[in-house]
């Protein structure tokens, strides 16, 4: 059976769940409750639940190793599984996109992200599916503060959008590939 990693970037902690650097995070908790994989444990430095998406079976993970160790847990959970780097999909944050805007691609570098450069150095490889969600960039304050703060009342109408396109793009993923992804989601 073909079984996917879909992984969504954050930090742990209260103190962090809701920020804009966790919309991976978010991500994660909207595919679980969307598609019913609700069997949270902890495994391989994340938070993890298994279940079907479809008839393809998804582990869903939140790594507990902050956001620029990222690839720390997501190396266990790809050795421990047996998962291939075409079946690991990666969903993170994205200053240089508008809040709530969506971008997938299948390789390329980090883009500044820490998150996305510590899997690509932990995998040894930027041929990593990636969901990329927009945050915007700030104009008058310094990136690592606005990444650590709470989306303003536009932006989170809009993330929870995107959200919920998430699922759609994930679904797509699975049936079908990356290429038709990318054609209906970009």
């Amino acid at each position: 059976m073909n079984l996917k990693l879909i992984v969504g970037l954050g930090n742990p902690g209260e103190k962090y769940s809701e920020t804009r650097h966790n919309v991976g995070f978010m991500a994660i908790k909207q595919l679980a409750e969307e598609f019913n994989i609700l069997n949270v444990d902890k495994d391989c430095e994340a938070l993890v639940a298994d279940g079907k998406i479809e008839d393809t079976k998804v582990i869903l993970a939140q790594p507990l190793t902050y956001m620029n160790k990222s690839g720390r847990a997501v190396s266990k959970l790809i050795d421990k599984y047996d998962i291939s780097l075409k079946d690991l999909i990666v969903i993170y944050d994205d200053l240089d996109l508008p809040a709530g805007k969506i971008r997938i691609k299948g390789s390329g570098g980090s883009g500044g992200h820490k998150g996305i450069k510590s899997i690509i150095e932990y995998m040894d490889s930027n041929e990593i599916t990636r969901i990329r969600i927009g945050i915007g960039r700030p104009l008058e304050i310094d990136v690592t503060e606005y990444v650590l703060h709470e989306f303003n009342e536009d932006q989170i109408k809009r993330i929870n959008q995107a959200l919920k396109k998430v699922d759609d793009i994930i679904l797509e993923l699975i049936k079908d590939d990356l290429d038709s992804a990318m054609n209906k989601f970009n």
